[in-house]
C-alpha cells in the first residue's frame, strides 16, 4: 500500500480553447473534471496500474464531497478528514500546443484540530505501508513544519514533493526521495539550473542536506536521478504535447512503481511523465499509454546540455 497525503487538495476543471484571449469571451471546445492535487495524481495514477493507494486529505464543503466520490471511482481508498472550509475548486485553460493557464484557489484555512486530524490521520494510515507520499502546497492555516513533522513520526520511506517553506523545513528531517522540478530545484539549492549539469549540482546539495535520492523533473528535458549510488539521466521526447497538468505526479508515481530506486525506477517514471503530457487534462495514464521503450538512460550525465527555456 502506497500512501499519499494531499494537504490542499482541489476539485480541478480543465477547459480546452482554440487560443486564450485575455478580456474576451471564449467558446470551449471541451471540457472534464477530475481529482486534483499532487498527492492526489499520485494514487490515482497508481491505482490506474492496480498498485494499492489510500489518499489522505481534507474533506469540507460540496467540492470536499464531490473530490472523495471521484477518487473512489477511480479505485482509489479515501482516508478523509472533515474540515469546516471547502475544499478548493480549481481551472485550467487549455490551448492546442498544450499551453495551460492555471487558476488555483488558496484552499480552507485549516484550525489547529483539524491540522493535528491531518497528522494523526496520516500517521494511522502509514502503518504498514510501502511508501507514504507527502505531496504539495498547505492550505492557509497549516504550518510549515507540517511536513517535518510527519517526517520525524513516519518510520518507513518517505517522499517529500512540495516547495518553498514545507520543502525548506522538512528536508533535514532525511526524507528517502524528494521530487522537485526544476524551477523548486533551483528556489531550495539557490543555484542556477539552466543545463542538465546545473541540475545534477543542484540536486546533490539537497542529498548534502538530508535526502536519500533526488528525482528531479526537468520538464520537456526529462530528469534527473541522484542517491548515494550515483547519477543518471534520462529523456522521452513527446512530439505532440496535450496538457502538462499532473506530469511531474505521474513521474512520482512511474518511480514507485519501477521500485523507488535506481535506473530501472527512473525508467518507469519517464514512461509514465510522457504518458501523461500526451492526455488531456490532469488524466493518468494507464498501462496501455505507457511505453518504456521511448525511455533513453544514460550514465554518462550531458552536463553541457542546456535545458529548454533558457
Amino acid at each position: 500500500m502506497i500512501v499519499t497525503l494531499t494537504a490542499n487538495p482541489s476539485v480541478d476543471r480543465t477547459v480546452e480553447v482554440d487560443a486564450l484571449v485575455r478580456g474576451a469571451v471564449l467558446r470551449a471546445t471541451g471540457q472534464r473534471v477530475d481529482p486534483g492535487g499532487k498527492g492526489v495524481n499520485v494514487s490515482r495514477a497508481l491505482a490506474a496500474h492496480g498498485v494499492p493507494t489510500c489518499a489522505v486529505l481534507p474533506t469540507g464543503g460540496t467540492e470536499g464531497l464531490q473530490l472523495a466520490q471521484l477518487l473512489e471511482a477511480a479505485g482509489v481508498a479515501v482516508r478523509p478528514v472533515p474540515v469546516l472550509g471547502a475544499v478548493r475548486a480549481n481551472v485550467s485553460i487549455v490551448e492546442p500546443d498544450g499551453t495551460v493557464t492555471k487558476v488555483n484557489e488558496p484552499g480552507p484555512d485549516l484550525d489547529a484540530a483539524e491540522v493535528a486530524a491531518l497528522v494523526a490521520t496520516t500517521v494511522a494510515a502509514a502503518e504498514g505501508s510501502s511508501w507514504v507520499v507527502l505531496s504539495g502546497s498547505l492550505p492557509p492555516g497549516c504550518p510549515d513544519d507540517l511536513y517535518a513533522t510527519l517526517l520525524a513520526r513516519l518510520p518507513g520511506p518517505t517522499v517529500l514533493d512540495s516547495s518553498g517553506a514545507p520543502f525548506e523545513r522538512a528536508l533535514s528531517a532525511g526524507p528517502a526521495l524528494v521530487k522537485p522540478n526544476r524551477e523548486e530545484l533551483a528556489e531550495v539549492s539557490g543555484l542556477p539550473v539552466r543545463t542538465v549539469g546545473q541540475a545534477v549540482t543542484a540536486a546533490r546539495t539537497l542529498l548534502e542536506r538530508g535526502a536519500g535520492a533526488v528525482l528531479a523533473s526537468l520538464g520537456a528535458d526529462g530528469a534527473v536521478l541522484l542517491d548515494a549510488t550515483g547519477a543518471w539521466y534520462g529523456e522521452a521526447p513527446v512530439d505532440a504535447p496535450v496538457s502538462s497538468v499532473g506530469a511531474g505526479d505521474a513521474t512520482l508515481a512511474g518511480f514507485l512503481v519501477g521500485g523507488g530506486r535506481g535506473p530501472d525506477a527512473l525508467r518507469t517514471a519517464l514512461a509514465f511523465g510522457a504518458a501523461a503530457v500526451k492526455l488531456p487534462g490532469s488524466r493518468m495514464p494507464g498501462p496501455r499509454d505507457i511505453d518504456p521503450c521511448a525511455v533513453v538512460i544514460t550514465d554518462a550525465v550531458p552536463t553541457d546540455r542546456d535545458l529548454k527555456g533558457e
